[in-house]
This record gives C-alpha cells, sequence and structure tokens, in this order.
C-alpha cells in the first residue's frame, strides 16, 4: 500500500485529503509543519508528499528544499497563492505538481495517481524496456533508471527524468512547450510555459557544464527544446 504524507496546519483540511486518498487505498500518514514532516520522512517510508506552503515552525518552501537535498520523492505543493510567481517558486524549489487551494479534491486525487505512476515506472524497468541512450557523455540507462554525464552520476526527479528521456529518445526533433507538457503531464496543455521551463532550467542545471552554453539541452526560439543530435 502507498503511503501519502499529508502537511498542512489546518487540520480540516488534512482530515478531508484523507478521506478521499483512503477510498483510493492509500495509507494515509499526517503532519501539520515542516518540521513534524521532515521527521516522519526519516522515520517511515513514504511514497508521495502533499505540502503547505504557509505553516509555523518550518514552512512548505523551507521543508521541500530540505527533503531534495536527499530524495526524489514526489512533491505537491499545497497553496491558497494563485500567482504564477508561486506557481514557479514552488516548482523552483523541486516540487513536482501544484495545486491551489480551494481545490477540487477529485482534481488532488487525479494528480496523486499521476505523480505515483511516473514515480513508480521511474523505479521499476523490466528487461522488455531495457535500453541506455546516449548523447556525447550525457548517458541514459532506462534499464536502471539512471542518468551520467561525464562518468558523474545525475539525480533527477521523476518529472524532469521523464523530460529529459522524451527529448533524448527523439534526438534532434523539437518539441514544443505544449507537446513537452502533453506527452509528460499526460493533460491538456494550459498554462504549460512556466511549468516546462522551470523543469528545463532543473535538467540544464544538473546536466550541462554551463547551464547558460548548453552542450545537450538547446532551445530553438519560437519553437521548443531538443537534445542535440549526436553527431
Amino acid at each position: 500500500m502507498k503511503r501519502i504524507l499529508v502537511c498542512d496546519d489546518d487540520k480540516e483540511i488534512v482530515d478531508a485529503i484523507e478521506i478521499y486518498l483512503q477510498q483510493e487505498g492509500y495509507c494515509i500518514l499526517k503532519a501539520y509543519d515542516g518540521e513534524q514532516a521532515l521527521r516522519i520522512l526519516k522515520e517511515q517510508e513514504v511514497h508521495l508528499l502533499i505540502i503547505d506552503v504557509m505553516m509555523p515552525r518550518l514552512d512548505g518552501i523551507r521543508a521541500t528544499l530540505k527533503i531534495r537535498e536527499d530524495s526524489s520523492i514526489p512533491i505537491i505543493i499545497l497553496s491558497a497563492k494563485s500567482e504564477d510567481a508561486d506557481k514557479i517558486l514552488g516548482l523552483n524549489i523541486g516540487a513536482d505538481d501544484y495545486v491551489t487551494k480551494p481545490f477540487n479534491p477529485l482534481e488532488l486525487v487525479a494528480r496523486v495517481k499521476s505523480q505515483l505512476r511516473r514515480y513508480t515506472q521511474l523505479g521499476n524497468a523490466t528487461e522488455n524496456n531495457s535500453r541506455v541512450y546516449q548523447v556525447g557523455g550525457l548517458i541514459i540507462n532506462d534499464d536502471l533508471k539512471e542518468v551520467v554525464v561525464d562518468d558523474e552520476a545525475v539525480k533527477l526527479t521523476p518529472i524532469e527524468y521523464n523530460i529529459l528521456l522524451l527529448l533524448v529518445k527523439n534526438q534532434g526533433k523539437v518539441f514544443s512547450i505544449n507537446q513537452i507538457y502533453e506527452s509528460i503531464w499526460n493533460e491538456d496543455a494550459i498554462g504549460a510555459d512556466n511549468t516546462v521551463a522551470v523543469h528545463i532550467r532543473h535538467i540544464r542545471e544538473k546536466i550541462e557544464i554551463n547551464p547558460k552554453e548548453p552542450r545537450y539541452l538547446k532551445v530553438v526560439w519560437g519553437v521548443g527544446y531538443k537534445i542535440e543530435k549526436a553527431k
């Protein structure tokens, strides 16, 4: 059974989320500030975190930054703020998705399922899809779900990994922002520009020596992104 940690200082919201996710067969762990969340993550196996931004003691932003130091667990940020700047901030600190309060519980459940599906696929490969893709010093072993750049292992989140894999498997092909979003998130690309751009920037920071002069992940201005085809 998948364990989901829900962290929000509003206990009514935590209890409401628990009801909906338990109906889907998930085991729910509860925390009411970032410090509690970090403690639970150290003590128990957790498969996904839903965390609010504004909380006492340790807020969701700082908690997420701390978690991302050594974990790629899927993280969904909750916030009452709906401005693009706040959404970008959540993605910038390593969150995989962002849900604005008030939210439709069924939408949250759908996003939880989507993130868990990607995370499970990232950690469970079979011999049938065993493939190794290489572009220069960039190597993706899709059997082991490992990324290596110039003989150094690179740690990506599930979303980052899937975007990079999509582009590497289609070397030289330019994907628009909407194509990337619809391929990875499996939903219509409404307001996808900032979301995709943030993840692309994170990937570049991890695989490029100089992200401002990328060797691999190139932008085609006005069109989209591509991985430079191996020569």
